[in-house]
C-alpha cells in the first residue's frame, strides 16, 4: 500500500522537501504498467520524470494513462492531481488547478537540480523552431535593431558632477536607489541632444545595445526622447529569465520598481507576432500583469491573447489613483502577493476588465 509523505516547507529555499523518502525499486516498473506503447514517451525518459515527480509530490497511483498524485495546491487528503505525461497536461479534480505543461509543477515545487534534470529529459524543441511552427516564419523579416548609445552618455554610478548629482536626486525621488542605478546601468547626459536626461539602456542576448529610454530630469517639455527604432524586442533580454515568473509593466521605471524579471512594454500592445509574446508562449512563461489603471483595455486584450495559448496568468490590481511607478517596492510586492489568478473560466474578472 502506498504511503503518503507530507511535504514541509524549507525556510527561504523556495522548494519543498519530504520527511521520508519513498522506496525506489518499483518506480521504473510502475511506469511500464501504465499502458505505455510504441510511439509514446520512451520508458527511460518517463521513468526519470516520474522519479522527479514522486520526489516532489510523493508516491502516485496509476489510472490508465494517468498518474494520480496528491495536489500541492489544495493539499487534499486523496490523490486528485491527475497527470498525463504523454499529453503533457495536469489537472486537480478538487481545486481545478490545471495546465498544459507538467513542468509548471516542477518549476513551482521542485529544486534547481530537479528543474534542470526535467529539462534534460523533456526533449524540448528549439525555441526558434517552436515559434516558427506556431507563428510562422517571422525571423527572416526581423532585422536586429541598430542603436547607438548617445556619445554624451556617462555612467551615473561613477560620476559626481553637479548634473550627475541632480540626475541621482531625480531617481531617488522616484524611489530608486544606488543598487537599482548600478543594476540597470542608468546613465545621464550633460551635453548634446540628450542633455539633462537620464539614459536607461537595454541589451539583447548578445550583450549588444537594443534600445534605450531617455527621460528628462530638468523639466524638458518633452519628457521622453527615445531613439527611432523598432520596439519589437525584449527590453534587457540579457537579464530576462523566461523560465521564471515574469512581470509585464508599462514603462522602464515601472520595471525597476517591480523588481527582478520585470519587462516593460514601452507602449506596445504585445501582439502575437512580437518577439516577447512568442518567447513567452514558447517557454510557457508564467506572467504577472501589472499595467497602470488607465491601460485596462490593453490589459484585457493581453489577457485574452495570453489565455488563448494557455499561459499561467495573474493580474496585479494597481490602485486607480496610482501608477506602478508611484508605488514603493514594498507596496508593489504586497500587491503582487494578492495577485488574482486569471483563467478562461474566470468570467467575472474578464468582464470587469472589459467593462473599464
Amino acid at each position: 500500500m502506498c504511503h503518503r509523505t507530507r511535504p514541509r516547507q524549507r525556510a527561504r529555499s523556495g522548494y519543498r522537501i519530504y520527511e521520508a523518502r519513498q522506496p525506489k525499486g518499483s518506480l521504473f516498473r510502475q511506469s511500464r504498467q501504465l499502458g505505455c506503447c510504441k510511439g509514446r514517451l520512451d520508458y527511460v525518459s518517463e521513468g526519470k520524470k516520474l522519479r522527479i515527480l514522486r520526489d516532489i509530490l510523493g508516491d502516485f497511483r496509476a489510472n490508465g494513462e494517468e498518474r494520480l498524485f496528491y495536489c500541492p495546491a489544495c493539499d487534499h487528503h486523496k490523490r486528485k492531481l491527475s497527470l498525463n505525461l504523454e499529453k503533457n497536461a495536469f489537472k486537480c479534480w478538487v481545486c481545478d488547478w490545471s495546465g498544459r505543461n507538467i513542468y509548471r509543477i516542477v518549476r513551482s515545487y521542485g529544486n534547481y537540480q530537479q528543474r534542470s534534470t526535467w529539462k534534460k529529459f523533456s526533449n524540448q524543441i528549439d525555441i526558434e523552431s517552436f515559434s516558427e511552427k506556431l507563428f510562422g516564419d517571422l525571423e527572416e523579416k526581423r532585422v536586429k535593431p541598430k542603436v547607438d548609445i548617445p556619445k554624451c552618455y556617462q555612467s551615473l554610478h561613477k560620476s559626481n558632477s553637479p548634473k550627475a548629482i541632480d540626475a541621482r536626486n531625480y531617481l531617488y525621488n522616484r524611489g530608486l536607489d544606488d543598487l537599482d542605478i548600478f543594476r540597470w546601468k542608468v546613465g545621464f547626459c550633460a551635453s548634446g541632444r540628450y542633455d539633462g536626461r537620464v539614459i536607461v539602456p537595454s541589451f539583447d542576448l548578445d550583450g549588444d545595445l537594443s534600445y534605450f529610454v531617455s527621460r528628462s530630469f530638468v523639466g524638458h517639455q518633452k519628457k521622453y526622447l527615445n531613439p527611432k527604432a523598432s520596439r519589437d524586442f525584449v527590453f534587457n533580454e540579457l537579464f530576462v529569465d523566461f523560465d521564471d515568473d515574469m512581470i509585464l509593466v508599462e514603462g522602464v521605471f515601472d520595471a525597476i520598481k517591480a523588481g527582478e524579471n520585470s519587462v516593460p512594454l514601452l507602449g506596445s500592445t504585445l501582439r502575437e507576432n512580437s518577439q516577447l509574446f512568442q518567447k513567452i508562449v514558447a517557454n510557457d512563461t508564467p506572467v504577472y500583469l501589472a499595467l497602470d489603471p488607465d491601460a485596462e483595455k490593453k490589459a484585457f486584450y493581453l489577457v485574452k491573447n495570453l489565455l488563448s495559448y494557455g499561459i499561467e496568468l495573474k493580474k496585479i490590481e494597481i490602485p486607480k489613483d496610482k501608477d506602478v511607478g508611484d508605488l514603493t517596492k514594498r507596496q508593489f510586492e504586497k500587491l503582487k502577493q494578492k495577485a488574482i489568478t486569471i483563467d478562461p473560466n474566470n468570467y467575472l474578472l474578464l468582464q470587469s476588465i472589459m467593462a473599464v
